[in-house]
């Protein structure tokens, strides 16, 4: 009698781990960078559910990225676990122009960082002579369309966050400034050299296979930087660009 009670209990564990998948555990992916469509059919192929609970805008990143998850990748889980996951927007965040401090008339520099902080992205598009002021912003124009100057703001402009806003910036008359010497240094310190010197950002010539202009560097300028020759201001200066390891060795 005591043998047949425990071959029933012994049988009835038997069935709670077979139905309840009970010490099955299987190792989970790590996700995170993959695209959510690949991961939902990796997910699937392996009895797991892969599930969207929230998304967010990065800049220069593509939507649908998996940016990060819940168990963490590496983690020992059961069959039909779910996993929740964070990916990156597919529309990217918007920004409304009335939304942005005052602008026109508003010193350049200053008005560049508090606009980069704002992950806006500016570039001198011309120079203006003005007896009055100088390093002024006198124009704000966004794809290619004048949004803002001395008669006031556009309405209804939204811009994208990581775009790049083009500036009219004011300069006295016959102003000039000695080259700065930008061989060497990353693509954005240039550009941003060129400028605060009141100069402008001219050819732009790539050497070899760039594949993040970002982290490009400057191999040479044109005209070059010597410490004493000076250029007239809202003058173009041109450069070529390679990849961080394709840089000349001297």
């Amino acid at each position: 009698m005591l043998l047949f009670v425990f071959l029933i209990i012994f049988g009835i564990f038997q069935w709670l781990k077979v139905y309840t998948n009970h010490g099955q555990r299987l190792l989970l992916e790590d996700y995170i960078d993959t695209n959510i469509d690949d991961a939902t059919a990796d997910a699937e192929r392996n009895l797991f559910q892969l599930i969207v609970n929230d998304s967010t805008h990065i800049v220069g990143k593509p939507g649908g990225i998996i940016l990060n998850q819940n168990p963490k990748g590496g983690s020992y889980i059961k069959e039909n676990r779910k996993i929740y996951v964070t990916i990156t927007k597919y529309s990217p965040d918007m920004i409304n122009l009335e939304d942005l401090p005052r602008l026109y008339g508003e010193d350049y520099t200053m008005k560049s960082r508090e606009l980069n902080s704002r992950q806006l992205k500016t570039n001198i598009k011309s120079m203006k002579y003005d007896p009055l002021s100088n390093s002024t912003i006198l124009e704000v124009w966004y794809n290619g369309e004048l949004i803002l100057d001395k008669k006031g703001k556009r309405e209804s402009i939204e811009i994208e966050k990581g775009a790049v806003l083009d500036l009219v910036v004011s300069q006295p008359e016959g102003g000039s400034r000695v080259i700065p010497p930008l061989e060497g240094k990353t693509l954005g310190e240039a550009q941003f050299l060129i400028q605060v010197n009141e100069f402008l950002v001219g050819e732009i010539v790539e050497i070899g296979n760039i594949e993040n202009r970002e982290d490009a560097i400057v191999e040479r300028q044109y005209p070059e930087a010597d410490g004493v020759s000076s250029l007239t201001t809202g003058s173009k200066i041109n450069l070529e660009i390679k990849s961080p390891e394709k840089r000349l060795q001297f």
